[in-house]
C-alpha cells in the first residue's frame, strides 16, 4: 500500500502537554503510524508516516480536537520505512531556542506564501532570504542567492545576528523545511530590531511542490531515513547542487563519519567511501580511532581492519 509522510506543526498554547502527548500516542498507535512528535506548552511539531488512508484519518482526527484545527500538512510520498518506531515526547519547546525567550504565539514575522515569494523572484524585487536551517541541511539544496544561517543547531540562533545587521532596514524572508523554525526565527529578528521580516508559510517543501526546480536548487533535506526529497527530479532543470566532501563531484548522498566520537553528517559519493570497510571517515585519524574502538570490536569481532 502507498505510504505517505506528513510534516506539520502549530504554535498554540497547550495547558496540559502530557495529556496531549498521551492522546497523540494513542491516536498514532490506533492508526499504525510511526514517526516523531514533540508536544510543548507552545504547540506541536511532528513528522509521521503511514498509509495514505491512515494518515488522512489522522488529519481528520486532529481537525476534530481542541488545539490542532487548520494545520497545513506537508505531504510527501513515503517508502514505508521512513521511521523505525513511534516517538511522542513532551519537551520545553517544539524547536529548541533555549535562552532566547521567543513566543511565536505573540511575535512573528509576516507570512509570505509560496506564490508571493515566487512572484518576488520573477519580478526581481529586492529581498534577502535567510535560511534558518542547520548548516549541513542546505548543502544539498537551497534558494538562489540565499544567506546561510551558519549555525549547526537551531539553539545557536543568536549567532545569526552579527551577519545580518546590515539587513535591519531591508526586506528579509526567513525559510526552513516546513515553517516551524523560520516562524520562531522571524520573531527573533523582529524583537531584535529588524523592520521588515517575513517567514515562508509552510516552508520550503510547499514552495518546491508548487514550483519544482524554480529558484530552489537541488533536494530538500528531511529528518527521516529518506534524508533528501526532490520534486520533478527527472526534469532537465533539476540540478544536483551538493558536493562530495572528498572529491567535490556532484552528489546529494548524506553519510555519517563511522567513528562514534565524530559522526559528522556530510555528503559523500559512493566512490569516496572507504574501500576496505565501505564506510565514510572524515580523515585518516577517524578511521584509525574507529579501528581501535570498542564499538568496532563489538560490531565486527572477527575483522581486523588495518
Amino acid at each position: 500500500m502507498q505510504s505517505q509522510v506528513l510534516l506539520y506543526y502549530k504554535y498554540v498554547a497547550i495547558s496540559d502537554p502530557e495529556k496531549v502527548r498521551n492522546e497523540q500516542r494513542a491516536l498514532c498507535e490506533s492508526l499504525n503510524l510511526k514517526g516523531r512528535i514533540i508536544v510543548a506548552k507552545e504547540g506541536i511539531n511532528g513528522t509521521i508516516e503511514g498509509t495514505v488512508a491512515d494518515t488522512e484519518k489522522y488529519i481528520t482526527a486532529m481537525e476534530e480536537g481542541q488545539y490542532f484545527k487548520n494545520i497545513s500538512y506537508k505531504k510527501s510520498e513515503g517508502n514505508g520505512h521512513a521511521f523505525p518506531k513511534l516517538s511522542v515526547r513532551v519537551r520545553p519547546e517544539i524547536v529548541t531556542a533555549k535562552k532566547l525567550d521567543i513566543d511565536p504565539t505573540k511575535v512573528t514575522g509576516k507570512y509570505i506564501s509560496a506564490e508571493q515569494l515566487h512572484d518576488w523572484f520573477v519580478s526581481k524585487k529586492e529581498f534577502y532570504i535567510v535560511d534558518m536551517r542547520n548548516d549541513y541541511e542546505y548543502i544539498s539544496g537551497y534558494f538562489e542567492g540565499f544567506i546561510p544561517s551558519g549555525i549547526q543547531n537551531f539553539y545557536d540562533l543568536e549567532q545569526v545576528l552579527p551577519r545580518l545587521q546590515h539587513l535591519k532596514d531591508k526586506t528579509v524572508v526567513t525559510v526552513c523545511t516546513g515553517g516551524v523554525r523560520c516562524e520562531k526565527a522571524s520573531g527573533f529578528l523582529v524583537v531584535n530590531g529588524f523592520n521588515d521580516v517575513y517567514q515562508l508559510k509552510d516552508g520550503i517543501q510547499t514552495y518546491m511542490e508548487q514550483y519544482p526546480n524554480e529558484h530552489f536548487k537541488g533536494k530538500l533535506y528531511v529528518f527521516d531515513s529518506r534524508l533528501t526529497v526532490g520534486f520533478n527530479t527527472d526534469d532537465p532543470k533539476h540540478e544536483v547542487v551538493g558536493r562530495c566532501d572528498y572529491c567535490q563531484k556532484p552528489s546529494d548522498t548524506y553519510v555519517n563519519c563511522e567513528y562514534n566520537f565524530c559522526h559528522r553528517h556530510h555528503i559523500a559519493c559512493e566512490d569516496c567511501l572507504d574501500a576496505e570497510t565501505g564506510f565514510a571517515f572524515c580523515n585518516k585519524e577517524c578511521k584509525e580511532n574507529w579501528v581501535k574502538s570498542d564499538s568496532r570490536k563489538k560490531k565486527y569481532p572477527q575483522q581486523n581492519f588495518i
